[in-house]
């Protein structure tokens, strides 16, 4: 069996964010997960899950293809992507954000993918 995308700890802090998203509140949140593909080029540092259907997650999307962007995905797809291996999407368990989102965004954007 995988390990969950997120942990019960960061899916509590995704729905927080989201509840304050919902509420129209202005923050620039610090990304709570990391998910990636060990055999693909893909990352989504994500911030926020949609407090009404608790899967749709908010944040950087980097697909490897040089054009990193925020944006939605689901959680439930993500969870059913494979790589060209076969190896699922998977949580970064070392992750740690040191800077909010709109920094990555423009860094990621800087380098053309996203980085640390």
């Amino acid at each position: 069996m995988n390990a969950p995308l997120v942990t019960e700890e960061q899916r509590a802090a995704l729905l927080e964010n989201g509840r304050r998203v919902a509420a129209g509140e202005p923050h620039d949140p610090l990304p709570v997960v990391r998910l990636f593909t060990p055999d693909a080029h893909a990352t989504w540092l994500l911030t926020s899950l949609d407090p009404t259907d608790g899967d749709t997650a908010y944040g950087l999307i980097d697909l490897g293809i040089s054009m990193p962007e925020l944006g939605h995905v689901k959680l439930s797809d993500l969870a059913s992507i494979v790589g060209p291996n076969k190896l699922p999407v998977m949580r970064d368990r070392y992750f740690k954000a040191v800077r909010p989102l709109s920094e990555y965004l423009r860094l990621a954007q800087d380098n053309g993918s996203i980085v640390d």
